[in-house]
């Protein structure tokens, strides 16, 4: 496969991430395994490839909803305020969810997504992130299942994008600066 033009390096490669979706999998069956059923919430765009390789590799009952949310604006920056676009169609009151995104950055997202589920009273509420930059973080936010720690850099692939760009990329890659500081 050709890496494109405006990619600068892969960070995380194909093999990479299947072997940890596949432990992030094993771990999450583990602590469900006693629970009728586990809902994963997926929220879009980012996290639907990296939801579907985490659910498919689920040894425990488990149904999937999409949340989906807005917090950038045209910059490559976090404005900070979280928009809900769309909810999801379960009630999840008394059950057990868990939330699967895909980069926590600022914190802001994922902290409004934990507030706003923990009001519809779940039996219990954790999250599951592919990707962290600890270092933009704004909001400390609590990830029970994290994929990989990056570097403050602009990332794509795996469900990732740039302009809409890249999301279906096998592989976690850092675009060229340029790109998005233009």
């Amino acid at each position: 496969m050709q890496v494109p033009a405006d990619v600068e390096r892969i960070l995380i490669d194909e093999k990479t991430i299947e072997q940890r979706v596949t432990e992030l999998a094993r771990q999450v069956s583990q602590d469900y395994a006693d629970v009728d059923q586990l809902i994963l919430v997926g929220v879009l765009k980012g996290a639907f490839i990296f939801l579907a390789d985490l659910a498919r590799k689920l040894t425990i009952p488990h149904r999937v909803d999409f949340i989906a949310l807005s917090s950038y604006g045209q910059t490559a920056t976090s404005s900070g305020v979280v928009r809900l676009i769309m909810d999801v169609k379960v009630n999840v009151e008394g059950r057990h969810v868990l939330i699967v995104e895909d980069i926590v950055d600022s914190g802001h997202t994922l902290d409004y997504l934990l507030r706003n589920f923990a009001t519809r009273n779940p039996a219990s509420l954790r999250s599951c992130v592919l990707l962290s930059k600890p270092g933009r973080r704004r909001v400390d936010v609590p990830i029970d299942y994290l994929g990989f720690e990056i570097p403050d850099v602009w990332v794509v692939g795996y469900g990732l994008d740039y302009a809409d760009k890249h999301r279906t990329l096998p592989y976690i890659a850092a675009l060229k600066p340029e790109v998005y500081q233009s």
